[in-house]
C-alpha cells in the first residue's frame, strides 16, 4: 500500500500501468476520482460535505480491464471494495439479493480490513499471550516439588538451593526460547480453541428482508455462550490458531465498527458490473420475465444518490461511496438506463478493444503477467521456464484470431490459450522434466500446438 498522501493522479496512474495494458482515459478518470476523495478530506470549510463523487460508467467489451481498474484502484488507496453483477439484484418485492446487500458487503469488507490492521498493532501483545498459553501446556505451573525435571533446566544448576517456583520459572524461559526459535514447533501439545459457530439458523416463514435476517441471526449467536473444544496440534498450527484469538481479545470491536463505518462512507469502492443487463433495450439477455430491471434501476438510484443503509454494524450513508458501474452495451445503450440513474453517472469512458499488440504487452509487461506465473509454478518444480520473443508475439498473434474468428473476450483468451500450450510441460514435470531444467518456449513450438486448433473453426474448448 502506497501512503494516498502522496498520490498524485500521474502516480496513480503510474501504479495502474504496472498491472493494466493500455485504457489510457480509463485510467486517467479513476485517478481524478481516487485524488478528488483525498482533496475533498482536505477542504476545510462547510462545503466538503456538498462535494459528492463523480461516479463512473465504463462501457467496454468483456475482459479489456474495467473490473481490474476498479480494484487495483481500491488496493492503491487501502479502501473497501466489493464487487456485484446488476443482474443478480432483483426489484423490492421479488426472490432475489436486494440492491442495499451491496453496500453491506462494503461494510463487511471495510470491518475486515480495520480488524487487519488493528490485529497488526497488538500483534506483539498476543504473541507473548500465545507463548504463554503455549508454555503452560508444556509446563503447567508447579505444585510441588516433584513437578520439574531438573535436567530441563540444566545439569549444571544446583537445584537443591532454587524454590520449586525458581526452578519452574527458569525451566519456564528456557522453552520460551526454544518456542521463539521454532525449535520445537513439531511437539504436539493439547490447547483448547473456540468450536466454530454455525453457519445460519434456519428461519421458518416469509416476510423479512435480508438485513432482518442477519441481523436476527447475528443477535441470536451472540445470545448462545461460547464453546471451547480440545485439539491436539503441533506448537507451529497452536501459534496460528491462537494467535488469531488472542488478537480479537485485545481488539475493541465497538471501536472497530466505528472506523469501518467511517472508511467505508469516506473511502469504499462499489463496483457495478453488468449494468447494461437491466437497461431497457437488454430484455432479451439473462432473468427471468419476473425481475423487473426497470424496478432494479429505481432500487439502485437512491444508493447512489445518497442515503442511509441498516447494517449489522450500524446506519451508513453511502452519499460520498465511488460507485463505479461497468457493461458491454451490445444491446443496450447507456441512454436505455432511466434518466434518473444515467445522471447519477455523469463519467463515461469508453474502454478499446484489446489489440494484437496490447496481447503481447499484457503477456509480457504486467507485474502479475500470465507468463510470469506460469515461470513462477515451474519454477516451485525447480524447473526454469523461457520464452522467446518470438514466441509471445505468436502467442498473441493466436489469441488475437480466435477473438476476432469465434467471440471476442478480451484477454480471457490468454488463459485458455497459455493453457493449451503448456499442459503437456505441467503434466511431465517431475517425471519426464527432471529439476534443474530448463523450457524454452519457442515459436516454431507455439505453432505446433496451437496452429492446429486455429484452423479448427469450431474452436468449442476456447468459448468460456
Amino acid at each position: 500500500m502506497i501512503d494516498q498522501n502522496l498520490l498524485t493522479p500521474r502516480q496513480i496512474v503510474a501504479e495502474l500501468d504496472k498491472y493494466i495494458i493500455g485504457q489510457k482515459e480509463a485510467k486517467k478518470n479513476v485517478a481524478i476520482a481516487l485524488r478528488n476523495r483525498w482533496r475533498r478530506m482536505h477542504v476545510k470549510s462547510d462545503m466538503q460535505r456538498e462535494i459528492v463523487p463523480n461516479n463512473i460508467l465504463m462501457i467496454g467489451a468483456t475482459g479489456v480491464g474495467k473490473t481490474e481498474i476498479a480494484r487495483r484502484l481500491a488496493k492503491i488507496a487501502d479502501a473497501p471494495f466489493t464487487k456485484v453483477e446488476a443482474s443478480k439484484f432483483t426489484e423490492v418485492g421479488y426472490v432475489g439479493r436486494d440492491v442495499e446487500s451491496m453496500v453491506r458487503d462494503l461494510v463487511e469488507q471495510s470491518v475486515n480490513l480495520v480488524k487487519q490492521a488493528k490485529k497488526e498493532e497488538v500483534k506483539v501483545k498476543a504473541e507473548q499471550a500465545v507463548e504463554d498459553i503455549i508454555l503452560d501446556a508444556l509446563i503447567p505451573p508447579v505444585r510441588n516439588r516433584g513437578t520439574v525435571s531438573t535436567t530441563e533446566v540444566g545439569e549444571a544448576q544446583d537445584s537443591s538451593k532454587m524454590s520449586d517456583a525458581e526452578l519452574n520459572e527458569r525451566t519456564r524461559e528456557r522453552f520460551r526460547e526454544k518456542i521463539r526459535s521454532g525449535e520445537i514447533d513439531d511437539r504436539k501439545i493439547e490447547v483448547s480453541v473456540q468450536a466454530p459457530q454455525g453457519n445460519g439458523i434456519g428461519m421458518i416463514g416469509g416476510g423479512m428482508d435480508e438485513a432482518s435476517m442477519i441481523n436476527l441471526q447475528d443477535m441470536l449467536q451472540n445470545m448462545l455462550p461460547k464453546r471451547t473444544k480440545k485439539r491436539k496440534v503441533t506448537i507451529a498450527e497452536a501459534k496460528k490458531l491462537l494467535l488469531e484469538e488472542e488478537s480479537a481479545k485485545l481488539i475493541d470491536m465497538d471501536e472497530v465498527k466505528e472506523e469501518a463505518i467511517k472508511k467505508a462512507e469516506n473511502t469504499g469502492i462499489i463496483f457495478i458490473d453488468e449494468i447494461d443487463k437491466i437497461a431497457g433495450g437488454s430484455k432479451k439477455n439473462g432473468g427471468g420475465p419476473d425481475v423487473s430491471r426497470e424496478g432494479v434501476q429505481r432500487d439502485l438510484l437512491p444508493i447512489v444518490e445518497g442515503s442511509a443503509v441498516n447494517t449489522k454494524y450500524g446506519v451508513i450513508n453511502t452519499d460520498h461511496i465511488l460507485f463505479v458501474a461497468a457493461g458491454a452495451f451490445h444491446v443496450a445503450k447507456p441512454s436505455d438506463l432511466i434518466p434518473e440513474l444515467q445522471g447519477r453517472f455523469p463519467i463515461r469512458v469508453e474502454l478499446n478493444s484489446l489489440t494484437e499488440a496490447d496481447f503481447y504487452q499484457i503477456l509480457k509487461e504486467p507485474k502479475n503477467a500470465l507468463t510470469k506465473q506460469y515461470e513462477a509454478l515451474i519454477a516451485s518444480e525447480g524447473v526454469s521456464l523461457e520464452y522467446s520473443d518470438e514466441a509471445l508475439h505468436e502467442i498473441a498473434r493466436i489469441a488475437f484470431h480466435i477473438n476476432a474468428e469465434v467471440e471476442n473476450i478480451g484477454a480471457r483468451r490468454l488463459h485458455t490459450v497459455m493453457s493449451k500450450l503448456l499442459n503437456d510441460i505441467l503434466f511431465d514435470i517431475p517425471e519426464q522434466i527432471p529439476p534443474n531444467a530448463k523450457v524454452l518456449i519457442t515459436k516454431e513450438m507455439v505453432q505446433e500446438r496451437l496452429n492446429g486448433l486455429v484452423q479448427n473453426k469450431d474452436l468449442s474448448e476456447f468459448i468460456l
